[in-house]
């Protein structure tokens, strides 16, 4: 098959957008960082770059079809915004160059052969790489709660799809990396907002005494009810994803979300400029960070150790 011909204006490149997420009003928009690195690298809404930016209200159940409207625009490339829309857009076009960001596993997802090579259209920013991080998390837990043992994962099972339409084991993997560590380990899906009153009820029957959200697109929606019910259980809630502390968790550790945003901005730029993308290597996030919300950690009256507080990147009071 010939690849796609490009529907774009003399002079100007098309990106087609997609995300799971809303879209930003225009004032959340302006507060963002990532216009003014798109004009740093070059490039200007309206005069050399058009974003194409598929819209509906179910966003996540709608990413293939939002992905195949994508591929119909004949876009230059994709920016795919979380695991699932990756997958979704490397199914609908493999000549459109994609640049994911957020794809937790992309070698186990068939998103990339390997990280330093992708042998595909497919290229971009890992968000996160693997048990190491669950091992850390848990790490971090032990030494802000010793006496804690058993502990509930809330995990989304659609971040662990692959290309090829299955999925792979994402449950085992983070559970070998907590047994290691010696925690009574659980995992609790949830696939959508309706599930979560159950979900929380069993984690609660379970007897765990401390959860861990993963980040997803699903769970970062949700973030603020799952830390208000932590908070009201008295369960310790600890994330990936700093978001979950800025609404209400114990502490984060994960990749530092705008600056990995920021790093994929970097793949699009070359992308654009005719870069292919099978011979552009992965890379992993440049920057991880401890986040620690003492507010929360007062509410379930637990003294964060000293030396967990220097090695923070921020706190919250």
């Amino acid at each position: 098959m010939a690849p796609l011909a490009r529907a774009q204006k003399p002079g100007k490149r098309v990106l087609g957008v997609l995300n799971p997420h809303p879209k930003p009003t225009p004032e959340q928009e302006a507060r963002m960082p990532y216009n003014a690195r798109f004009k740093q690298l070059g490039w200007v809404v309206g005069e050399n770059l058009v974003i194409e930016r598929p819209e509906h209200p179910d966003r996540e159940a709608a990413l293939p079809a939002m992905a195949e409207e994508l591929v119909r625009k004949r876009v230059d490339a994709i920016l795919a915004i979380g695991p699932e829309a990756a997958v979704a857009a490397a199914r609908a076009t493999t000549k459109i160059p994609i640049v994911f960001w957020g794809a937790p596993y992309p070698v186990e997802q068939g998103l990339i052969e390997s990280f330093a090579r992708p042998d595909r259209n497919v290229t971009g920013v890992a968000f996160f790489t693997g048990p190491e991080i669950t091992a850390k998390v848990l790490e971090i837990l032990r030494e802000v709660a010793p006496g804690i043992s058993r502990v509930a994962a809330m995990v989304t099972p659609s971040a662990s799809s692959t290309v090829q339409g299955g999925k792979f084991d994402v449950l085992a993997q983070l559970g070998d990396a907590a047994r290691g560590l010696g925690f009574d380990f659980r995992v609790h899906l949830i696939t959508k907002a309706e599930d979560l009153e159950g979900l929380l009820a069993a984690i609660l029957d379970s007897g765990a005494r401390a959860m861990v959200a993963y980040g997803t697109t699903t769970t970062f929606r949700l973030r603020h009810r799952i830390a208000e019910f932590a908070s009201r259980k008295r369960l310790l809630c600890a994330s990936t994803q700093a978001a979950f502390a800025q609404a209400g968790a114990v502490f984060s550790y994960g990749a530092n979300t705008i600056r990995t945003v920021l790093q994929s901005l970097e793949y699009v730029d070359k992308v654009l400029r005719g870069a292919d993308p099978a011979e552009l290597a992965v890379e992993r996030p440049a920057n991880y960070e401890l986040v620690v919300n003492l507010g929360a950690a007062k509410k379930l009256e637990l003294a964060i150790p000293q030396a967990v507080l220097l090695r923070a990147d921020r706190v919250i009071e």
